[in-house]
């Protein structure tokens, strides 16, 4: 039968079926409200920091220091629980002890926030041995620097620490991939790992029935590049002049092709990326594997693609004139991204500060805008959270990640679990665009006030 309003009544409920459905819209206009409130989404991606290097201590966060969840104590390869810790031979260069106890130690002591620690092991295979399966017992035994993988900094009084007490700080926040920098860059734009194939002369990984290392190398056994290698098209280190020991232009697409066929607009900014193009990368220290649009085609030299890639200054001149892309993918140059053995966390902080406060000086960009604050990867810093089951490529270690916007929640910390594609599907969410990629990650929505 029918009312006056003309809506049926019958036993299978069909008008709680209707204010069901009436609620579904108002919750999907509500996501909408925000979607369109936001006009520009910028991601700064720092270099090789684990959570507990940099947040031990963070009010609310799972650190290290918390005696409510004991984490494994480091071990030798045979499970042996170290009565001490041995410390690698450049980390005893730079001043710290032969041996340190089996724990967390603060580096600040021996070198300070302005001078850089030893670089640390960080690659694919290594990694997962490290993580041993979730217990994070073997970074010790498998670094080259041994003991100094335990340490952390006190950052209380860095402009990263204020912005996570200020906004969002995100501590289930894991790498995409295994390992270092060259995949997970290619994970922050096209969530997969390229594959090279059988032919190649690039070395390759040797594993033995463990799955333990037994030879060093760039591709996989079956093929796929994992460890840093450089671009076929320039600029590229120098060195690497014979194109067989370069990575083949990709072809498959990245995040910067789906939005450009929306037209929505985006770039890519590095710090030196102009000096690169001249030729004089290696002499200020470029990182080639650090802007990973330049292993695809799509961006080669005198293509349609090249003109989203642009030097760090193109970012704040841009952002200046009102004319700030709609994404941003901002990468420091080498001494501001505070990756160990050239950059000093405090250089990286204030390179951090100066691009937050660029855009909060700006109110009309500020006020429409999310900024996300992480890193590639881990560095071979040890971290305690076991990484969640995911792939053969990752999630790697937990790394820091904050979300500063005025659509940020305040002060608030984030225990929803994410990896840097996680990045990906807020911007695909806000553009309305097809997933990279076949991970399953978490929209990092949940960091933002409805």
């Amino acid at each position: 039968m029918f009312n006056e309003r003309g809506y049926t009544f019958d036993k299978n409920g069909y008008i709680m079926k209707q204010f069901l459905l009436f609620l579904a819209l108002l919750i999907s206009l509500t996501a909408d409200d925000l979607r369109f409130k936001i006009d520009h989404i910028v991601v700064v991606y720092l270099e090789n920091r684990s959570f507990d290097n940099l947040f031990r201590g963070f009010e609310g966060a799972d650190t290290s220091d918390n005696p409510l969840k004991p984490y494994l104590l480091q071990g030798d390869s045979n499970g042996t629980v170290y009565q001490s810790l041995p410390m690698g031979e450049e980390a005893i260069k730079a001043g710290f002890p032969s041996e340190i106890e089996n724990k967390p130690f603060l580096l600040d002591s021996t070198v300070s926030q302005e001078g850089s620690i030893p670089d640390l092991i960080h690659r694919f295979y290594q990694n997962q041995q490290q993580i041993n399966g979730g217990a994070n017992d073997r970074f010790v035994a498998v670094s080259d620097e041994q003991g100094l993988t335990m340490g952390y900094h006190d950052i209380r009084t860095s402009a990263l620490w204020k912005y996570a007490s200020e906004y969002t700080l995100c501590d289930r926040f894991f790498a995409s991939a295994f390992g270092g920098s060259f995949l997970n860059h290619q994970w922050l734009i096209a969530a997969r790992t390229p594959y090279v194939g059988m032919e190649s002369n690039i070395s390759r990984y040797e594993l033995n029935a463990k799955g333990e290392v037994v030879k060093d190398g760039i591709l996989t056994p079956d093929g796929y590049a994992v460890n840093t290698i450089q671009p076929y098209n320039p600029p590229y280190k120098a060195k690497y002049s014979d194109p067989i020991m370069r990575l083949k232009p990709l072809e498959y697409e990245s995040i910067g092709d789906r939005l450009s066929d929306k037209n929505v607009s985006w770039s890519w900014y590095s710090g030196g990326y102009d000096e690169a193009v001249a030729g004089r990368g290696d002499e200020i220290h470029y990182q080639y594997h650090h802007n990973p649009f330049l292993y695809f085609a799509k961006y080669a030299p005198d293509t349609k693609g090249r003109k989203h890639l642009k030097d760090e200054k193109e970012f704040f001149s841009e952002l200046k004139s009102g004319n700030l892309p709609s994404v941003v993918f901002f990468k420091p140059s080498a001494e501001d991204n505070q990756h160990p053995g050239y950059a000093s966390v405090k250089a990286a902080d204030d390179k951090l500060y100066q691009i937050v406060e660029a855009v909060r000086m700006q109110p009309d960009i500020w006020e429409k805008s999310v900024i996300i604050i992480t890193y590639d990867e881990n560095g071979g810093l040890w971290d305690h959270v076991s990484p969640p089951k995911g792939d053969r490529w990752g999630p790697g270690t937990r790394i820091p990640a904050l979300i500063i916007s005025p659509y940020a929640k305040q002060g608030y910390v984030d225990h929803h679990e994410y990896d840097t594609t996680s990045i990906l599907r807020l911007i695909e969410w806000r553009y309305e665009l097809e997933q990279l990629g076949e991970r399953t990650s978490g929209n990092i929505l949940n960091a933002l006030r409805k």
